[in-house]
């Protein structure tokens, strides 16, 4: 059994709510940063990036454009009722037939931009839908003549332009609106027998000008929403890492750099945490003090190496005798090691301490100074407690931990020794 310091004692500080940086490559994470660090007017997204970039947008885009599209729907049945009272029938008449291409061309593309579809599906159903939608409203004003003709020609242009400054979608598709709108009054107009061809010319010109400036504008809108997601990308990149960091930095605060098992602060606030009544209760708790009988000779005839090898050793024995998950064991000082028994009982105890006692000394680690054994052996203090005694706390229990181990250095080592709370006195087990 393994004993992780952190998932065994802050499982919830340790969990990652956020999302991480992934599903992007390497070399896209430095595009990023080198797009950043260039001037705003060259972003140019990559195909993944752009990738990404859809998907995020896509709710905002088919909102905007959705509800762009029940708007004029809208207002084109209103704008026919109005001239319907205001207007004489005639004229009325002539607007109803183009005027009922404007409804199924804006329903239509609402209904496909209601979840997400191909790209090119996209395309084709925003600029054939604005088209549609464009070619109405001009040709209600062609059909209806007079001074219609022109008004409705200038509100095709208006719902243009209102389309290119609400739509955020790609530029090559914005284009595709502006070039729809100047094509339709430009073709539109040099068939007004009320104006001169020249005129028609220098009308369109005029009012190319204004449709390219949107343009332009759209494209920086576009350019600085490519800009704030790349600087989400890099926010979210920075903060994984500040996380990860942080949980190695938890982690490495928590563990004991040589044997890898918890180290004293760590087993300390879960002693806390146990004795505040965090967690699961239990029917008892057992504390288990273990010290490696005559370390110092160890160190002094075979070297520090081997003493440190022969912790990591004993270290790896105890935790594969702990029984689950529950347990924990922590690296208390030198060569003492504490072992927390959760909802465990006397005879639990005991056996969970003898498994360890036998199994370091079967393990025939070299101790040849000892005058014990020429092994080395372990000496463990056993101390346990109900759940219906609150009296004992979680440094009492410790403290009597402790003194059954003394009592066992004393009754020779290299034994297991339970402390006796009826008699108030460690007993050899």
């Amino acid at each position: 059994m393994t004993s992780n310091p952190i998932s065994s004692s802050s499982r919830g500080a340790s969990a990652r709510p956020l999302p991480n940086f992934q599903g992007l490559s390497p070399a896209t994470s430095k595009e990023i940063e080198r797009l950043l660090a260039g001037r705003t007017r060259d972003i140019r997204l990559s195909p993944e990036l752009m990738q990404h970039f859809r998907e995020r947008s896509w709710p905002q885009m088919s909102k905007l454009v959705r509800a762009w599209m029940i708007w004029v729907v809208v207002l084109d049945l209103l704008t026919l009722a109005v001239n319907a009272v205001l207007l004489p029938a005639e004229p009325v008449r002539l607007m109803l037939a183009p005027a009922s291409i404007l409804i199924p061309a804006a329903l239509a593309a609402e209904f496909i931009f209601r979840r997400p579809h191909p790209i090119w599906m996209q395309g084709v159903a925003i600029l054939l839908g604005v088209f549609l939608i464009l070619l109405s409203v001009a040709l209600v004003g062609v059909s209806a003549g007079g001074e219609f003709y022109e008004r409705h020609l200038t509100i095709m242009l208006f719902v243009a332009v209102t389309a290119i400054i609400i739509f955020p979608i790609p530029f090559s598709w914005t284009v595709g609106i502006a070039a729809s709108a100047l094509g339709l009054y430009l073709a539109f107009q040099l068939n007004n027998p009320a104006i001169a061809r020249g005129s028609a010319l220098a009308g369109a010109l005029f009012f190319a000008t204004g449709v390219i400036a949107t343009v332009a504008a759209r494209h920086t809108a576009n350019i600085l929403a490519h800009k704030t997601f790349l600087l989400v990308l890099r926010d979210r990149k920075r903060l994984d890492e500040l996380t990860d960091a942080n949980t190695r930095l938890e982690l490495l605060a928590r563990t004991d750099p040589l044997t890898g098992i918890a180290n004293r602060r760590c087993m300390i606030e879960t002693l806390d945490r146990v004795w505040t009544g965090e967690g699961e209760q239990t029917r008892g708790n057992a504390v288990l003090m273990c010290d490696v009988d005559h370390f110092k000779q160890l160190n002094d005839s075979l070297g520090h190496a081997e003493g440190d090898r022969c912790l990591v050793k004993v270290a790896g024995i105890i935790q594969s005798s702990l029984r689950d998950d529950r347990d924990q064991v922590a690296r208390y000082g030198g060569e003492e090691f504490l072992v927390l028994l959760r909802d465990a009982d006397e005879q639990e105890a005991c056996v969970v301490a003898e498994q360890i006692r036998s199994r370091v000394e079967a393990a025939s680690l070299p101790n040849p100074k000892s005058t014990t054994n020429e092994y080395v052996t372990v000496s463990i203090g056993v101390s346990v407690t109900s759940q219906d005694d609150p009296s004992i706390t979680a440094d009492v229990l410790q403290r009597q931990a402790d003194e059954a181990l003394y009592r066992a250095k004393q009754g020779g080592r290299n034994r297991v020794t339970f402390f006796q709370r009826s008699s108030g006195a460690p007993s050899s087990g």
